[in-house]
């Protein structure tokens, strides 16, 4: 998530709710210090630094997560989609964790420091689990996954407390104060959130340790940041206004449901009288205020059923749309951007567009007679999600276009070659000539030098690729085939082997690695950072070095060594292009980005303001809580997919966004017989009967007879 708009309104989100901020459950009595004699508490300035380095650390690990585990523990796209949202799903369920235990056990600085505890101490696992020194691949799998189901449950843990917390800071008459603080708390969220995803991604790519990508350092920065944000929060603790537990609003709501789904079990006899709602079950031991605000809430979180699908492609921008990006050419001349930086483009497009949608396309929409209602609003979001995909796709197809094809590498002495069947003449032959051939069915190929002996013979098959290697020398004919993968190299980078048709074996560096080659023999891929490249060969005790140019993005390369000087020992390397390089420049995934974000300003925005405005004030956690749910099974929705699909990646898209569709259509039906409410109609009624347990009346009896016959005894 772009950190913006989903933890804006977890500003107000569970734990003590929004109504909280704006009146205290207690008074202490000590005095507050201010900031410059302003009604402004020093302990905010505690509080907005936390959570920039919070959220700092918790962006900054999730942008290089994807490719960790794809280059790092070498899993699968499926799986590392798979995990990710896993975690992603994760960090949204423990909100209904840490809020209960706030609200009615440690209260909310306790519960944020015990959970920011184990923030810090799942970052440092999970960056431990970096180093490649320590134990095997297995000993990484584990120490990631302990990692992140502690990150997991410690940011879910202190979302929703920390900002409700804040709030806490200020007395009852300081509202305009205070709701400055929350402006300024939405603006700490969205600097940590750009500068991480910004960052993170040039230590891991631009930083080498441990001979490869740094991602020990790539989450060891968040790691040292979450740590400061634990030593800052504890900081101010002498300054904070602490206010008691409150009790436990959400297990209250659950109780009561559960009371009236048991009560209306035990007496589902159509013998006994119907109730005007199946809540109303409950009335036997809640008050008749506390029903009347659950039955508010729950046709609300009825309402979000369909919700989760749109979180479902939205979530993908860290996982599906990242991979994409490694297969597109991110060189933008002045500069070039890592694959995982492209998400940057989310939260920057927030930022344009929150103001342009509040102040320019919604006030010119009213002034056109037009009544955008906000399930219109959301309904809208959720289409331009699914257009979104629908271009996602189409740049997944044109980056996959090519075509099997069949390379020829001829070396020599004489004029031409000519190939059959197709009878094509590859020339020149003193430099390597190299040709690209298309062959559909299963055939003999046939490479000769006319007017000389000398041919070769190779057997093509059907849907296959081959490189076709010819050399001439001194009359002496070197032929060899070789089946390629075809395959362009993951994660935007570059492949390269070597052919080599010197006269003796010889020891070829390229970067970190080095390799011995014999003659007239080539070796597998490897595997380098995009950018220009110098080759150390060391030939014949003596050691050349040689440029070969660019290897650039999701290109292949074969760079052929040939002596073509015995005497005065010079070597020439020979570059060709097996698979050609990414040509589809990242800039084309602008657009999805705007059009899911745009959505993401229509479909977030609104429904978060709605659900506030549908619920009563004592029960806006539990809708909030029941938001960041939604979120939560968007991810489980992927995970599913991504492990039980087998599509091709433009097919997935388009079913996620058919399938979008499709719920919009249901979700603008239920919108349509919904009927809005207005919370502060609620009459106050006593509601201490909440806090009474009484016993469970049991108004019928079964007679000797068989009728049913109402007791004459109450409680």
């Amino acid at each position: 998530m772009s950190g913006l708009i989903r933890d804006q309104y977890i500003l107000s989100s569970t734990g003590s709710g929004i109504k909280r901020f704006f009146s205290r459950e207690s008074s202490p009595t000590k005095k507050v210090p201010r900031i410059c004699g302003t009604n402004y508490p020093l302990s905010i300035l505690f509080i907005i630094v936390n959570e920039f380095c919070e959220r700092f650390s918790f962006y900054g690990m999730k942008a290089v997560l994807t490719l960790y585990f794809l280059n790092y523990l070498h899993w699968s796209e499926n799986l590392s989609t798979t995990v990710y949202h896993a975690f992603s799903g994760l960090c949204y369920f423990t909100p209904i964790i840490g809020a209960p235990i706030a609200d009615a056990w440690l209260g909310k600085f306790n519960t944020i420091f015990w959970l920011s505890i184990l923030y810090v101490v799942g970052h440092v696992i999970k960056s431990v689990g970096a180093i490649p020194d320590v134990g095997g691949t297995e000993v990484h799998v584990a120490l990631s996954i302990v990692g992140l189901v502690a990150i997991a449950f410690g940011t879910g843990g202190i979302k929703p407390c920390v900002s409700a917390f804040g709030g806490d800071q200020f007395d009852e008459e300081h509202v305009k104060e205070r709701g400055k603080f929350f402006s300024i708390f939405y603006m700490s969220i969205n600097a940590g959130s750009l500068i991480s995803t910004f960052v993170t991604p040039i230590l891991r790519g631009d930083v080498k340790c441990f001979g490869m990508d740094c991602y020990a350092l790539a989450f060891g920065v968040p790691a040292a940041l979450m740590f400061v944000a634990l030593i800052v929060f504890v900081g101010g603790s002498g300054m904070y206004k602490k206010n008691p537990p409150q009790g436990n609003t959400l297990g209250k709501v659950f109780k009561c449901i559960g009371f009236a789904l048991k009560n209306r079990w035990r007496h589902r006899s159509k013998q006994f009288p119907k109730r005007a709602h199946w809540l109303d079950w409950a009335s036997e031991n809640y008050s008749k205020k506390l029903i009347t605000e659950v039955k508010m809430v729950t046709k609300v979180l009825f309402l979000y059923i369909p919700l989760p699908m749109f979180w479902a492609l939205f979530d993908q921008q860290g996982s599906r749309w990242t991979l994409q990006a490694t297969r597109m050419n991110a060189d933008f001349t002045a500069f070039v951007i890592q694959p995982d930086q492209i998400q940057v483009l989310n939260p920057l497009l927030i930022l344009i567009l929150v103001p342009v949608f509040d102040l320019g396309i919604y006030p010119l929409v009213r002034l056109c007679k037009i009544n955008l209602k906000p399930i219109a609003k959301m309904t809208i979001g959720m289409l331009l999600a699914a257009l979104a995909f629908a271009v996602a796709t189409v740049v997944e197809i044109k980056i996959n276009l090519k075509g099997v094809q069949q390379n020829i590498f001829t070396f020599g002495q004489a004029e031409y070659l000519a190939v059959k069947p197709n009878d094509i003449c590859v020339l020149p032959l003193q430099d390597p000539s190299y040709t690209k051939l298309n062959f559909t069915d299963t055939t003999k190929v046939t490479v000769a030098i006319p007017g000389a002996n000398k041919q070769c013979t190779y057997d093509i098959n059907e849907k296959k690729t081959y490189s076709l290697l010819m050399d001439v020398t001194n009359d002496e004919t070197y032929c060899r085939t070789i089946i390629d993968p075809n395959v362009k190299p993951a994660n935007g980078l570059a492949a390269v082997r070597f052919l080599n048709l010197l006269p003796q074996a010889s020891n070829i560096t390229i970067g970190d690695q080095t390799i011995n080659i014999v003659t007239q023999n080539i070796s597998e891929y490897l595997t380098q950072k995009r950018g220009n490249t110098n080759l150390k060969v060391t030939y014949n005790t003596d050691e050349y070095t040689i440029d070969i140019g660019l290897l650039d993005f999701g290109g292949a390369y074969t760079v052929v060594l040939k002596s073509t000087d015995d005497v005065n020992k010079i070597i020439k390397a020979y570059k060709v292009e097996d698979v050609k390089a990414n040509s589809m420049h990242v800039a084309w995934q602008i657009p999805q980005y705007f059009l899911l974000s745009a959505g993401e300003v229509m479909f977030s925005v609104t429904g978060l303001d709605f659900s506030y405005s549908q619920a009563p004030s004592s029960m806006k956690s539990v809708l909030q809580a029941g938001w960041l749910l939604t979120v939560a099974f968007g991810n489980v929705i992927v995970l599913i997919v991504a492990q039980a699909g087998s599509f091709e990646q433009w097919a997935e898209f388009i079913l996620f966004g058919a399938l979008l569709v499709a719920v919009a259509i249901i979700f603008s039906i239920m919108g349509y017989f919904y009927v809005p409410v207005d919370p502060n109609d609620l009459k106050e009624e006593d509601d201490t009967a909440d806090d009474i347990k009484k016993p469970i009346p049991d108004f019928y009896e079964t007679s000797i007879d068989g009728n049913v016959e109402e007791k004459k005894t109450k409680i």
